[in-house]
């Protein structure tokens, strides 16, 4: 049985990979291990801040460990709002904020072609090892859904009718980014066990 820890304060992101996850692995919180402190994220790229927040709780807390961040990535936005989604709207912004100021930046926009894209970084038994998943999708125009969190009601992967926030979470967890990169982390761990 291995245990390890998502350093991650999102509930949502929690119960994802918990689902996810073979039940050979614990995944505990960051509560769990005693951090209620707010993690780094300084850095200019998703796959470096998902570094930042591993290796922080690995180092700080002495344990095993993986961090995710991730960024949707408009392309008529040059890829924003990319590495500063989660606070888009600004430092104590809401979802809601942040979708709307979305959908104020893309009115009258044709182009609405989009990416969600999730690195997780591995801390085990001191090395680090990185996995990401992408899905494309578009940025529709306004809310549809309750289910999900972030940006979830307003973007529609390729090939579906429904925004993520209109799907069940199991359906979410076979397309989705985050599904993606923890399925390669799933991987790895369930060969190195």
């Amino acid at each position: 049985m291995i245990s390890i820890c998502f350093a991650t304060n999102n509930k949502h992101k929690l119960d994802e990979v918990r689902s996810k996850i073979n039940p050979q692995i614990t995944i505990l919180s960051l509560e769990d291990i005693g951090c209620r402190e707010e993690l780094p994220e300084t850095c200019p790229t998703i796959e470096e801040n998902s570094a930042q927040k591993a290796q922080y709780v690995a180092q700080k807390y002495k344990v095993n460990c993986f961090a995710d961040d991730t960024g949707l990535l408009v392309d008529a936005l040059n890829g924003a709002p990319g590495v500063y989604s989660a606070r888009y709207a600004g430092p104590n912004c809401s979802p809601e904020d942040n979708m709307n100021k979305l959908l104020t930046a893309l009115q009258g926009v044709e182009n609405r072609k989009a990416s969600f894209k999730t690195c997780i970084t591995l801390v085990l038994n001191g090395k680090q090892l990185q996995f990401s998943g992408e899905v494309n999708g578009v940025i529709l125009t306004e809310r549809h859904g309750e289910k999900g969190f972030g940006y979830d009601p307003i973007f529609r992967p390729d090939g579906y009718t429904t925004s993520f926030a209109e799907m069940s979470m199991e359906e979410k967890n076979t397309i989705s980014h985050r599904a993606l990169a923890v399925a390669k982390l799933y991987d790895y761990l369930a060969e190195s066990k």
